[in-house]
């Protein structure tokens, strides 16, 4: 009961001087309840998942793992500009012989898992692409407009898998 009464003594003397100086006060409300935890709304956490992932590898026969969201995969022939991943075809487990993406702006990236990738085209962006094929990864580099065999598109080449995509300008 003391310390209360002092408390009550010292936030009086402090109001009074703050009002005869000018400065506002600023009370804490002691009957303001922290809210329940029902009544906060959950926070929003980007985990870069590529939306629909699953239903896209059973429909599609791709795995499209995590991205920033500015290389999209589309429809071929959709956009004129589109960047082209050739692979062998595969229907046994529902692999196309070629997949197309649209960049969205001129930086992203995509991580994904496409086997038996033979070659690269691109649009108006230029990308860089990572490969895996016997434990290695290897970074190929595409022109704006250009194609490059990769993998077993090349004499002798290993088979491989595309990993990653980049859009670099």
């Amino acid at each position: 009961m003391a310390f209360r009464t002092r408390s009550l003594i010292f936030s009086g003397a402090a109001a009074i001087l703050a009002a005869v100086i000018g400065i506002p006060l600023a009370v804490a409300d002691e009957s303001a309840a922290p809210k329940a935890a029902a009544d906060v709304p959950p926070v929003a956490v980007e985990d870069y998942h590529y939306p629909g992932a699953a239903d896209i590898l059973a429909t599609e026969g791709i795995k499209l793992n995590r991205g920033d969201g500015r290389i999209l995969l589309e429809e071929c022939g959709a956009t004129p500009d589109q960047i082209s991943v050739f692979t062998v075809r595969d229907d046994s487990v529902g692999r196309k012989d070629t997949y197309c993406f649209r960049a969205t702006a001129s930086t992203g990236y995509l991580t994904l898992e496409l086997p038996r990738v033979f070659a690269l085209q691109t649009g108006e962006h230029p990308i860089s692409a990572d490969l895996t094929a016997n434990g290695e990864t290897k970074t190929v580099t595409v022109a704006e407009g250009g194609f490059q065999s990769v993998g077993e598109g090349n004499v002798g080449g290993a088979r491989s898998v595309l990993v990653e995509i980049r859009v670099t300008g």
